[in-house]
């Protein structure tokens, strides 16, 4: 006999489960998304690399056409990247009445896509494509090895020594540009008024001294990095007439054995996740030994949740670590309270940040 059941109801859609019937629970549209989500960043790295954005800014705007004969492209491969970047809201499509289309740069491709402008990005886009794109591609192999994959550990010191110097040198700039809004970000949430000396230990070109010394003119700055770093440090001051406030020291914080003294602040921005855990501890005990008393130091990160379950950004910086460093790790709260204890400093405070860079600055005070 011919069941009456019908064929909605002979398969039953099972809460949770991929395979039930469509619009009953979960659908795989968020794996989706997850499985393909390289094809943003590969559109985003070809139109950096194409130069398109900043073909777009000497424009102003253009038809398909003209953006495809500019670019030595094809008319199938330009629709399909400019409906792809328009897409992403990278571009802004302006129909001509025509049935064609004019196309200009959106805001933030705008601001930090087009080349020389001073917040320029493509260098980090750069950079990730050309190194860091091919060693999550080896993922796997770095999970199953806990080596980094951006780099040889065993004929390296580390993933910059070989980079290509143009490469390097835009990334470093969009570094400052990261940086940049995050010490703004600091710099609100931070009241820098009881400083008088801060200083930025691996500073790099010295995005935040910059931004900190210009929010509070008494501010003094020493930048600590390595000679090559720090003579950036010392032209990007001087470019910007804050050679006055702001003076670059030649050092390497991990093996000297004392930080510089004569600092009654001194910073760590996106420093400790690049090390193991005694590293990190040697690193803050070097702090506490350098800061008089009543001295801070802030630490600024990507920070994890105590239970480890996010936010997504430190998660994934954390890995981005295993990918790109020998021991590198981001931490917990809970890591860096009882590292800053253990080195003499008082009780830890968490200021949330909405950065880029970081979502926390950890301030601790020396007694």
């Amino acid at each position: 006999m011919k069941s009456s059941m019908t064929a909605e109801q002979e398969l039953p859609a099972q809460p949770g489960a991929l395979g039930g019937r469509p619009g009953a629970g979960t659908t795989p549209v968020a794996l989706m998304e997850l499985t393909t989500g390289f094809w943003r960043f590969k559109v985003l790295a070809a139109g950096v690399e194409l130069g398109l954005f900043t073909l777009l800014d000497r424009l102003g705007e253009a038809d398909a056409a003209r953006i495809g004969a500019e670019l030595g492209l094809n008319a199938r491969p330009v629709r399909m990247l400019l409906a792809c970047c328009t897409s992403l809201d990278l571009l802004e499509r302006e129909p001509d009445g025509h049935g064609a289309a004019r196309y200009r740069n959106a805001p933030v491709a705008a601001e930090f896509l087009v080349e020389e402008r001073p917040h320029y990005f493509g260098g980090f886009v750069r950079y990730s494509d050309r190194y860091g794109y091919p060693g999550w591609a080896r993922l796997t192999e770095a999970l199953r090895t806990d080596r980094p994959t951006t780099w040889d550990p065993d004929a390296q010191e580390s993933a910059f020594v070989t980079a290509d110097p143009a490469i390097l040198e835009g990334f470093w700039g969009a570094m400052f540009t990261l940086s940049s809004f995050t010490a703004a970000a600091l710099g609100e949430a931070y009241d820098f008024t009881r400083h008088r000396r801060l200083l930025d230990v691996g500073g790099g070109a010295g995005a935040f001294p910059v931004s900190l010394c210009r929010r509070h003119p008494h501010l003094r700055a020493t930048v600590l990095d390595l000679p090559r770093v720090a003579a950036m440090a010392r032209a990007k001051a001087a470019e910007l007439g804050l050679s006055e406030s702001i003076e670059a020291a030649e050092g390497d914080f991990l093996r000297d054995p004392e930080l510089p003294a004569g600092h009654d602040v001194i910073l760590l921005s996106m420093i400790l996740h690049d090390w193991d855990e005694k590293t990190g501890r040697r690193l803050l005990e070097k702090c506490w030994a350098a800061l008089p008393s009543g001295g801070a130091v802030v630490i600024c990160e990507l920070v994890l949740d105590d239970d480890e379950s996010g936010p997504a950004p430190a998660a994934l910086m954390g890995l981005n670590m295993l990918v790109e460093t020998r021991a590198g790790h981001n931490w917990t709260y809970a890591e860096y309270a009882d590292w800053l204890t253990a080195a003499g400093f008082g009780p830890m405070t968490v200021l949330p940040l909405d950065a880029a860079g970081a979502n926390a600055a950890l301030v601790a005070r020396k007694p």
